[in-house]
């Protein structure tokens, strides 16, 4: 048992301590750099420019845009989009409202790294995939309702 679900099985008297807990244990899961590497070794990229691709997926943003939902500096984002466009996964174009604005979209061959990405990412870990049918369900059940609504 690990140390996360040692401190759940402590904390269930705590709704406090036990959410601190559920959240421990739901980041080993998420946060897990096995699957970072696997999306680096898979495309070819490091995780942060596999991530700059994949925020692009849904389209264009203008490089602050692009700073902001990857929580980077803009200089640090200018960065990351120099070295995807010299790999011609990216390209930059005119804002079509902002002329000192540019924005970022993915090429085909970005789009394509992309869903490679999105595709290891895709797959369940290992230890969730392991879990019981009834259990999945109930997981999924319990974190439904914790979903973010856009």
């Amino acid at each position: 048992m690990t140390a996360a679900r040692d401190f759940l099985v402590r904390a269930q008297d705590d709704s406090s301590e036990a959410a601190h807990a559920a959240w421990a244990v739901m980041c080993e899961l998420v946060f897990d750099n096995d699957r970072r590497r696997e999306v680096a070794d898979a495309v070819g990229l490091s995780f942060g420019r596999t991530r700059a691709l994949r925020r692009l997926v849904g389209g264009p943003l203008s490089m602050g845009e692009l700073a902001s939902a990857l929580d980077i500096d803009a200089p640090n984002a200018t960065t990351v989009v120099d070295d995807l466009e010299r790999l011609g996964l990216v390209r930059r174009r005119p804002h079509p409202t902002d002329r000192r604005a540019k924005l970022v979209e993915l090429t085909r061959k970005g789009k394509d790294v992309a869903r490679q990405a999105n595709a290891v990412l895709g797959r369940p870990p290992s230890a969730l995939a392991a879990l019981e049918p009834a259990d999945l369900e109930t997981l999924v059940r319990i974190l439904a309702p914790l979903r973010r609504r856009s």
